[in-house]
């Protein structure tokens, strides 16, 4: 039987990288003594009162079909958090709400990309940008990011590859998977080349509450960003609400429109108990919100404090996020190499940096998703296998 071109479009190593997480996960089922630090799912149970307005919920009969575009409570819980956090006003009908972010960048690529249109892309990039705007024929211009450059993007790189062709520009900050935050300069700049050649930027906020150092900044509240600009954000890393799959874009009233019309006919709404939960996620004060970022933060410099002064292991210590990349390059061997030795001989997943572009070459990424001991324990083994590796390669 044939396939669309479509299945072609949306394989491959993006698809691909998850290899090692799936073969962690069933060694792990095995009994085996595995300890996984390959995805980005918190550790941390769900704030209880959001737990139990979703209870509430449904049990007072809210299983029925919802608004379309997300309830209406819902989208002003929203529009009044983006506005706290960036400043950028907008009405509740610029907000559609969606199967987590995920789904809102699949829609809003589909929304404003043709096929043979460019997207550019800061490169490593997170593993599924790739097949996204794949999906609907647009060709991904990646940017190369350094680790020699706190894995950054740079305007004057950015506006080296815009063509007659390009589309867009899509970062997220903190990026994912390095966890660096773009600075305002660097935001004004690429404001100044997204007007003057009339580009969408499709900004992926998901990280933006797990920020330790430095400022956020949401490009669509400065100049000449708001009619451009397409903000992507969820609760399932600031929330520990991977599962619920609560996203949203905020977006211009034009492209807020044509999302709705893409809903309609592919999701036709979330649950509705499931956004009763995601209202009192906004609302509520949740001292559980500072206390899972604190863990992120001290779990980051624990990391880096255990890598500090080991040959072969130099770790890059972002500015917020739910990761840390460390440089193995010293080791002599590929990030692949590494993670699956890493696997097999001391029972840690990690991600091999390869599968988020070749920027990434020689690098590891690890979730910060174990408590204190296990995530020692973690690390411990990390430089077991880097001792073994630079003792052999010196011999």
């Amino acid at each position: 039987m044939r396939f669309s071109a479509l299945t072609q479009r949306i394989a491959g190593d993006g698809a691909a990288a998850w290899d090692i997480h799936y073969r962690a996960l069933a060694l792990q089922e095995q009994g085996e003594d595995i300890l996984l630090l390959s995805v980005g799912d918190p550790d941390f149970d769900t704030p209880v009162p959001i737990v139990d307005a979703a209870v509430e919920s449904l049990r007072g009969g809210n299983t029925h079909y919802a608004d379309v575009r997300g309830k209406r409570t819902l989208r002003q819980s929203i529009a009044r958090r983006h506005q706290q956090r960036s400043g950028h006003a907008v009405d509740d009908s610029q907000v559609i709400v969606l199967a987590g972010a995920q789904c809102a960048l699949f829609s809003v690529a589909q929304c404003v990309l043709n096929p043979g249109d460019e997207v550019i892309v800061a490169e490593p990039m997170y593993v599924t940008y790739e097949a996204v705007f794949g999906a609907c024929g647009a060709t991904v211009i990646p940017v190369p990011v350094r680790s020699e450059n706190g894995f950054r993007v740079q305007p004057e790189d950015v506006a080296a590859r815009i063509t007659p062709r390009t589309r867009a520009l899509a970062l997220n900050s903190p990026h994912n998977p390095s966890g660096a935050s773009l600075p305002r300069a660097t935001w004004e700049a690429l404001a100044e080349l997204c007007v003057a050649h009339d580009l969408w930027l499709i900004s992926d906020e998901v990280y933006s509450e797990l920020l330790f150092e430095g400022e956020h900044v949401s490009p669509a509240s400065l100049p000449g960003m708001a009619e451009r600009t397409a903000t992507l954000n969820s609760l399932s890393k600031s929330h520990a609400m991977t599962g619920w799959r609560v996203g949203w874009v905020v977006a211009p009233p034009a492209l807020a429109a044509h999302l709705e019309n893409l809903a309609l006919c592919m999701l036709y709404g979330l649950p509705d108990f499931i956004q009763d939960a995601a209202v009192v996620a906004l609302e509520a004060q949740l001292p559980e919100l500072d206390a899972m970022r604190e863990a992120y933060r001290q779990r980051r410099d624990l990391v880096c404090e255990s890598f500090a002064g080991c040959p072969g292991l130099r770790a890059l210590k972002p500015d917020g996020g739910m990761f840390v990349m460390v440089d193995i390059r010293a080791t002599g061997l590929s990030a692949h190499e590494f993670s699956n030795r890493l696997l097999d001989q001391q029972g840690v997943s990690v991600l091999a940096g390869e599968a988020f572009g070749p920027s990434a070459a020689g690098h590891i990424r690890l979730g910060l998703v174990l408590d204190t001991p296990q995530l020692q324990d973690a690390c411990q083994r990390i430089v077991r296998c880097a001792t073994e590796l630079m003792e052999a390669r010196n011999a």
